[in-house]
């Protein structure tokens, strides 16, 4: 595998194998990084990424193969090991020490201290921050508070902390999963820069434009099994996606062609200053209407509002021909009315419940007598029903919903919400962060919702997911409509000048 000069290569890992319990998680996996380069990891959840990263970075140990850095042979044993070895991981879920400033995390544990006193030199440690800063263009406050950062920010730092290791491979894992579109341009700027210092950059993401957009090479691997490395050039989506997932890209989009039937909601000239501004559309029963837009368009704001979140300043709904005035969600869950909001574990779930816990939380005055004793054999039955009629890939119903993967956890999400048997279902972002096999199955049951005569409104940042399942896409431009397509009409690039605000006819 190894096909460039080997004084070129950052790391070698060769044959590496790894198993849980029985379970082959890793068999006989490759993969190389040379200086200076991004080098994609792409694959389902499940096929091994984060494994082949946790046994690079320490947190796990391999069962057999072998780990070559500057095509030394090298033995990993701890996190601790790896930093010393320059390999830095900066996790999806990032972690700083709240309380504490932007310097005295980027050197928490490795503090620069007046030599003979032991006591921290806070006067040199915000001088090697800000020479960092300086160094990747990091325009931050060394002595700004960590709880009063943006998601980006964070990262920024966490970024800024790997190079204070001296780091020469820095693994970012869905990087950009949380930030906005201004933010990842930044976030891109920054790895250019690490690339010129001559930094491996592995990077874990399941958005392919992006991918396309940064990465020097990719590796797909599928099933803990390497696939194929090319340069990324070398790919197209279609490709990349048979090569991760086993089929073509055709496939990951199952379009059902659902009867329409009479509007089921119409918003007439919504209104939320300094949010949107004049929203006016029906959506009709067994119709999958798409909102797309740029960060900060309005989407989620609108939905939002219609599910009574935060109050409107203009406008008005109706639903099923009658106007009614929604002021709060208990409003709109009694007309009908479901809302899959962009995060299922901050606004979506109870992470420290059980599965069925989670899944009849909405509906508990079905499985209550008295509307106070709870008929536990009724709501196993109900949780039950849902597993198995969403496929969700649980151990039992009791298990903690934390646990699941993020499409079974998005699930999960769907089954607590279609108990209440909507007519209206709102999803926003709702495939965020789930692997391409597991988005097919969302798209399958939106489908089958559409079918049933449900009206189906998404609002997503994935233009291709809304061109694969949608009946037509509105566009949103600084929080109001400048675009409507039907979906004989669909066509990617007149839909992105839409969004940019650059449509022309």
């Amino acid at each position: 595998m190894n096909l460039h000069n080997s004084l070129n290569l950052a790391l070698r890992m060769e044959y590496i194998s790894k198993s849980f319990y029985g379970v082959m998680a890793l068999n006989s996996v490759s993969l190389e990084a040379v200086k200076g380069e991004v080098h994609a990891l792409m694959g389902e959840n499940g096929a091994g990424k984060s494994t082949l990263m946790k046994i690079l970075s320490g947190i796990y140990r391999k069962d057999s193969g072998i780990i070559y850095l500057d095509e030394k042979p090298v033995d990993i044993k701890s996190e601790k090991e790896a930093l010393r070895f320059g390999i830095t991981m900066i996790h999806q879920e990032l972690n700083p020490v709240r309380a504490m400033t932007v310097a005295e995390n980027i050197y928490l544990g490795k503090e620069p201290c007046y030599r003979f006193l032991g006591v921290v030199n806070q006067k040199k440690q915000r001088e090697q921050t800000l020479s960092l800063f300086n160094e990747l263009k990091i325009s931050i406050s060394a002595d700004a508070t960590m709880k009063d950062l943006s998601v980006a920010e964070i990262q920024m730092v966490e970024i800024a902390k790997a190079m204070s290791y001296d780091s020469r491979i820095i693994i970012m894992d869905e990087p950009t999963s949380a930030i906005t579109g201004k933010e990842v341009a930044k976030l891109f700027e920054i790895i250019q820069n690490l690339k010129s210092k001559g930094v491996a950059i592995i990077y874990i993401s399941h958005k392919m434009d992006e991918v396309f957009q940064i990465a020097d090479r990719i590796t797909v691997l599928r099933d803990g099994q390497y696939i194929e490395t090319r340069p990324s050039k070398d790919f197209d989506q279609n490709t990349l996606v048979r090569l991760m997932v086993g089929r073509s890209i055709g496939e990951l989009f199952p379009k059902v062609d659902s009867a329409k039937g009479r509007a089921a909601l119409e918003i007439e000239s919504l209104t939320q200053l300094g949010k949107f501004q004049d929203i006016s559309f029906k959506v009709r029963k067994g119709e999958v209407l798409g909102f797309a837009g740029l960060m900060g368009a309005g989407r989620s704001e609108i939905m939002e509002a219609i599910f009574g979140l935060h109050p409107v300043d203009a406008g008005r709904i109706k639903i099923n021909d009658k106007y009614v005035r929604i002021q709060t969600p208990v409003d709109a869950i009694h007309y009908g009315i479901a809302l899959i909001t962009d995060d299922r574990q901050l606004k979506g779930l109870n992470l420290k419940m059980s599965v069925k816990d989670n899944i009849t939380i909405v509906n508990l005055k079905n499985i209550t007598r008295f509307n106070q004793l709870l008929l536990f054999e009724k709501e196993n039955q109900i949780s039950d029903g849902e597993i198995k009629r969403l496929h969700i890939k649980t151990h039992s119903r009791n298990q903690i919903v934390n646990t699941l993967s993020g499409g079974n956890q998005q699930k999960v999400v769907l089954a607590k919400w279609l108990l209440n048997n909507p007519d209206i279902i709102i999803l926003d972002e709702p495939t965020r962060g789930i692997d391409i096999g597991a988005k097919t199955e969302i798209y399958k049951i939106i489908g089958q919702l559409a079918e049933q005569s449900r009206a189906i409104i998404i609002a997503s940042s994935e233009l291709l997911e809304l061109i694969g399942i949608c009946d037509r896409i509105i566009v949103l431009y600084h929080g109001k409509i400048c675009a409507e397509f039907e979906r004989n009409d669909f066509d990617q690039e007149r839909i992105i000048n839409a969004a940019m605000g650059s449509l022309t006819n």
